[in-house]
């Protein structure tokens, strides 16, 4: 099977998987004909699930919603064995159930064959087109599908429906230090400042990662920082190469310069102990 073909299945997997919003599942009055009670207990969570942050108040509040109103919308698991489950979708909705204490949740089994690889890339491809991801969870589920089926940012863009442009921009989040990823992860900075702080020296993107939520910087501002930084390290790069230039010529100037002498920055600093000196250093210049 070919792997964009491969890929394209199993949207349509998800399609089926997707009961939630599927007219087939649901009778004249919006009512879910398939769903069952299930034990919460034998319900196990996708291990290939690549969000990895949720907000607790979230959950909280959904928990809280969930036991005045009950459940409005069903999990959908597939079988794992004759008692056990695996979750597909619906994993904020069986935090806030085992949050409340509830022993059952009301669930769809989709009847849908999945192995551990498709079922890994259910997961991811769910994400995605959901887009229930931040932008690090995103990037690494993009990368996962990309080194799994050895394809290119164009192939997956048009698997998933994004822009070739949003493929790229979203990995560069990739070459960002664990540090700073971290805070993307976990919503301590934003996806513009993550994207601002690509391509600036490591130890800078702590430090102004550290000052962004420090000091509640906007994109606009962080931008404005990391220009500013560059700048000055331009400058600092331009004073270095001029004085690496000095000292590659340092032997030369010794065996010219008989006189008290240093190389300073991008600078020559000549000092003269007499008149006499000062007259024989404008000798050798008029030779020059």
């Amino acid at each position: 099977m070919a792997l964009g073909k491969g890929l394209g299945s199993i949207l349509e997997e998800v399609e089926q998987a997707y009961s939630t919003e599927m007219n087939s599942f649901q009778d004249q009055n919006g009512e879910y004909i398939d769903a069952q009670e299930i034990d919460i207990e034998y319900i196990a969570p996708n291990p290939y699930q690549p969000r990895k942050h949720f907000d607790q108040n979230a959950i909280e509040e959904l928990s809280a919603s969930i036991k005045r109103h009950g459940l409005l919308q069903p999990i959908v698991v597939v079988k794992k064995d004759n008692e056990h489950y695996i979750l597909v979708t619906g994993e904020r909705r069986l935090r806030a159930h085992k949050l409340a204490n509830l022993e059952k949740i009301k669930a769809i089994i989709a009847d849908v064959d999945l192995d551990d690889l498709r079922l890994r890339e259910l997961a991811l491809v769910e994400n995605i087109q959901r887009e229930n991801l931040n932008a690090m969870e995103l990037a690494r589920s993009y990368q996962e599908l990309i080194d799994e089926h050895k394809i290119r940012h164009e192939d997956l863009a048009d698997i998933v429906h994004k822009s070739r442009s949003h493929i790229t921009n979203t990995l560069r989040l990739l070459n960002l230090i664990p540090y700073v990823q971290e805070k993307l992860l976990n919503e301590s900075i934003s996806q513009g400042h993550a994207k601002v702080l690509v391509g600036i020296d490591e130890a800078k993107q702590k430090s102004i990662t550290d000052t962004i939520m420090g000091q509640k910087l906007s994109v606009r501002q962080t931008e404005n920082l990391v220009q500013t930084h560059k700048s000055n390290k331009k400058s600092r790069d331009i004073i270095s190469n001029n004085n690496s230039i000095l000292e590659d010529y340092r032997k030369e100037l010794d065996k010219v310069l008989k006189f008290k002498h240093k190389v300073k920055k991008n600078s020559l600093e000549i000092s003269f102990a007499n008149t006499q000196e000062i007259e024989k250093f404008l000798s050798i210049l008029q030779k020059v």
